[in-house]
């Protein structure tokens, strides 16, 4: 499966799956538990509330406070801009960063790559295109120690 669209590409597309939503119906409810997928289970528990920090985006901005007092960032707010990328179409990223030269980056906190779903890869990728900002995953240390991983979309 391709991920490359250009952001007019994506327009259409969004336009297209909008136009065509299905009306909505209830799902049947199965009485058997069965063994969850891997993205069930990390999304059994649900989003938090707008504004609230996960575990993992909380050690990042923990990770931003060190690096302001050492004087590397000047500033850096959670989900302070929401970017339109296409007509009811926005991403809202974890962090908004603002370096000691003057650089404004976005960093998006995820888990592992292999938790990114196909469709935020989409959004963060017609983002970069139209954006003049740098955008990173940030990925936390997979061992204890060691330094938080930051990936360039």
């Amino acid at each position: 499966m391709s991920l490359r669209m250009s952001a007019e590409e994506f327009v259409e597309f969004e336009r297209k799956r909008l136009a065509a939503k299905p009306a909505r119906t209830k799902a049947p409810v199965s009485t058997k538990p069965g063994p969850l997928s891997a993205t069930a289970r990390m999304q059994a528990k649900g989003r938090l509330a707008p504004g609230q920090m996960n575990k993992s985006e909380t050690a990042y901005a923990a990770v931003l406070d060190q690096r302001k007092q050492a004087g590397e960032i000047l500033w850096w707010a959670f989900e302070g801009i929401k970017l339109k990328i296409a007509p009811n179409t926005h991403l809202t990223i974890d962090f908004t960063v603002l370096l000691a030269s003057g650089e404004l980056q976005m960093h998006d906190v995820k888990g592992a790559k292999a938790i990114i779903q196909d469709d935020a890869k989409v959004k963060m990728k017609v983002a970069r295109s139209m954006f003049p900002f740098p955008m990173f995953y940030a990925f936390p240390p997979k061992r204890k120690g060691e330094a938080w991983t930051l990936e360039e979309v």
